[in-house]
């Protein structure tokens, strides 16, 4: 891993590069992703992504998880936020490559503009990014330029918003039931009471 790092560096940059918990992270314009990618899967050999995700950085690192304590049951653990480092920019879109015949991986992460989340879509590269960036665009609403076939994967057709977006309320906007009368699915507003269950206690 020494001689990657030191590859990347000279390639991209000292102060694109983070080497922390035994892994490399290469952050890149959002607009120099494709450009980027070719060189890495051609001159670096990372002939395979396995992975692409969006990331939502809304508050992150600015405050505590604001929730309600149950007062059953501990489902969910919770912990004091300490960490210092915020984020600009509030979306990401993260690439996890592998290099098969130099068993290598490397994380590839690209900012994206938080009004207009756009960036290239890297299917021209790796044929596997078709179904992650659907993903992505369908759970964040980030929208992949060039990308063939750009349209929702896990929602319905007629879903609204994007469920892992961090303001995306957790029981969502629309509940829906199969009505027998109409023969066909419907939709209606939601009509449970938000309940997140955490514990009292703050674990530290």
């Amino acid at each position: 891993m020494a001689d990657l790092k030191t590859q990347l560096m000279a390639e991209f940059g000292k102060q694109n590069l983070l080497d922390a918990f035994g892994e490399l992270s290469l952050n890149v314009d959002s607009a120099d992703i494709v450009k980027t990618c070719l060189k890495l899967r051609d001159s670096f050999f990372f002939d395979t992504l396995i992975d692409l995700c969006g990331v939502d950085y809304l508050a992150y690192g600015q405050s505590d998880w604001d929730a309600d304590a149950s007062s059953s049951g501990f489902s969910r653990g919770r912990e004091i936020q300490s960490d210092e480092n915020t984020h600009e920019q509030r979306f990401a879109v993260v690439y996890q490559l592998l290099s098969v015949s130099k068993n290598q991986r490397l994380r590839v992460k690209a900012y994206v503009d938080e009004a207009q989340p756009i960036i290239q879509s890297v299917t021209n590269v790796w044929k596997s990014a078709n179904w992650y960036e659907r993903e992505a665009f369908d759970l964040f609403g980030i929208l992949f330029e060039n990308h063939t076939d750009l349209r929702r994967i896990l929602t319905d057709y007629g879903f609204k918003g994007h469920p892992l977006r961090k303001d995306f309320p957790l029981i969502g906007e629309v509940e829906m039931r199969y009505d027998e009368d109409l023969a066909r699915v419907v939709y209606e507003p939601v009509s449970i009471e938000p309940n997140i269950s955490v514990p009292r206690v703050i674990r530290k």
